[in-house]
């Protein structure tokens, strides 16, 4: 998912859609950020970030906890599409689902943008987002004059 920026320096217009919009997209941050308050389940993330996935058998000796308790995190990951997982015989394999992560990111970071600037500056830190290059959607055709 690439994010754009609307370049002009007209306000839009804000419709009850966006608005539900806008309370969905809260509540899904939300969501979000209390399945990753838990330091088990952070470090879940953060195994699954270095390793691309792992399973159960693994988190275990990791995260030095039971089975169930293990699971139980892994189930709450899973139903809240965090974590994909892939069955290989016997155990199950978890990953995490990055499309989900990359969407809420770019849509938090769109969030704090002005329209012409591209930059948020939090502290020390200056994240900038870019447009990428449009593609056009026929071809270019250049016209040649003979002189």
């Amino acid at each position: 998912m690439i994010a754009t920026l609307d370049q002009t320096n007209t306000q839009p217009e804000v419709t009850d859609r966006d608005l539900d919009s806008s309370a969905e997209f809260r509540a899904e941050l939300a969501h979000l950020c209390k399945m990753l308050s838990d330091p088990n389940r952070l470090r879940i993330i953060f195994y699954l970030l270095s390793e691309a996935e792992l399973n159960v058998t693994e988190f275990c000796q990791r995260l030095d906890q039971s089975q169930p308790a293990v699971s139980h995190h892994l189930a709450l990951l899973k139903q809240a599409g965090i974590l994909t997982v892939r069955r290989d015989g016997k155990h199950n394999f978890y990953s995490v689902c990055r499309d989900r992560f990359q969407g809420v990111i770019v849509q938090l970071f769109e969030s704090f943008l002005e329209p012409t600037d591209g930059e948020v500056r939090i502290n020390d830190f200056l994240l900038t987002h870019s447009r990428p290059t449009p593609t056009p959607t026929e071809p270019v055709i250049a016209d040649t004059v003979a002189v």
